[in-house]
This record gives C-alpha cells, sequence and structure tokens, in this order.
C-alpha cells in the first residue's frame, strides 16, 4: 500500500500544461507559420511571374534575330509607317521579280494589348502561320523606309509585356533591319 501511495503522491506532484496554455501556444504557433506561409507563397509568386516575363523577353529576341535573317535576305519589302505587317519577296536567280517571287509576310495580330507576332510562308496574313512571340503591347511594329542613296530598311519595335495594367514594365526592342539585295534609292 505504501507503494501505491507513493506514486499516487508522485502523480499528483507532476504539473502538466493546462488546456489555457495549450491553446496559447497553439495559437502563437498558428500566427508564425500563417506568416511563414504568407512569404513562401509571395515568393513563389514573385519567381513564376520573373519566368514568364523572361520567356516572353527571349521570345521577343528571338523573334527579332529570325526577322533580321528574313529581311537580309529580302531584296524588296512593303510597310508603311506603324504597319501591323510586312511582306518580304525574295529573289529568284539573282535577280528581284517586279511581281510575285517567294514572299514572307510578318503580321502582328490580335486583339488589344495581348497580340502577337506571325510568320506566314505568303503574300498576306492569311493561311496557316507560325507564332513568333507573343505579349506584344502595340500593333504597329513595322517601318519601311528608302533613304536616298541608302539600302531599303525596315524598322522593328517589339514591345512587350504580360501585363499591360502595369505599363512600367514594358520590355522593348527596337532595331533597323537593312534588306541587303535591295537596290539604293
Amino acid at each position: 500500500m505504501t507503494r501505491v501511495r507513493r506514486r499516487l503522491e508522485l502523480l499528483r506532484e507532476e504539473h502538466g500544461y493546462s488546456l489555457i496554455e495549450l491553446l496559447t501556444s497553439m495559437v502563437i504557433l498558428l500566427t508564425v507559420m500563417a506568416g511563414l506561409t504568407q512569404l513562401i507563397v509571395a515568393g513563389t509568386r514573385a519567381e513564376v511571374d520573373m519566368n514568364r516575363r523572361f520567356q516572353a523577353q527571349t521570345q521577343a529576341r528571338l523573334a527579332l534575330d529570325r526577322l533580321r535573317k528574313d529581311v537580309h535576305g529580302a531584296c524588296k519589302s512593303s510597310a508603311a509607317t506603324n504597319a501591323t505587317s510586312v511582306t518580304l519577296t525574295y529573289a529568284s536567280g539573282g535577280v528581284c521579280p517586279s511581281s510575285g517571287g517567294t514572299q514572307i509576310t510578318y503580321c502582328v495580330s490580335g486583339s488589344a494589348g495581348a497580340y502577337e507576332l506571325r510568320r506566314y510562308v505568303a503574300g498576306s496574313c492569311t493561311g496557316s502561320y507560325v507564332r513568333i512571340a507573343q505579349y506584344l503591347t502595340t500593333q504597329g511594329a513595322f517601318t519601311y523606309t528608302t533613304p536616298t542613296g541608302s539600302l531599303a530598311k525596315i524598322s522593328v519595335t517589339l514591345a512587350v509585356n504580360l501585363t499591360p495594367s502595369k505599363p512600367e514594365r514594358v520590355y522593348r526592342l527596337q532595331d533597323d533591319l537593312v534588306l541587303r539585295n535591295s537596290t539604293r534609292a
């Protein structure tokens, strides 16, 4: 009996946590965990946004490189100021044809704030195409000029932005591409 009494006395002397202490520590832990979760979610969203913007910018750079290659090989072009498309004509047999010939057309199409650059192997913006760049903010990307005494050139402006509501995030690529096979004006 003395052993049983001794054990009961030891159990009475042990102090555990009260329900209020347990609830208080759980509230503190949940508050800390909620803050950490918000930080992790915000960091993940920022990383995803940064990756998407990087991909759109890389896509625009590659589009400009492809356009540059096509323009350098063309002998003539047709585009106006702030044109939405440019048609490139290639020489056949070393002579630029006065009409017809192999043609490639680049068109900017879509709706406000969500334009894309498309490449058609045709003289117009119809038929099958390859999407070259997305998330363009302006439709008029091409300007064709024939300066006196120089080769013809096409000015290209590609403005890329995934979030048009934030104009400070516009990534702008501009270049003047010379038609190396054109004749001097």
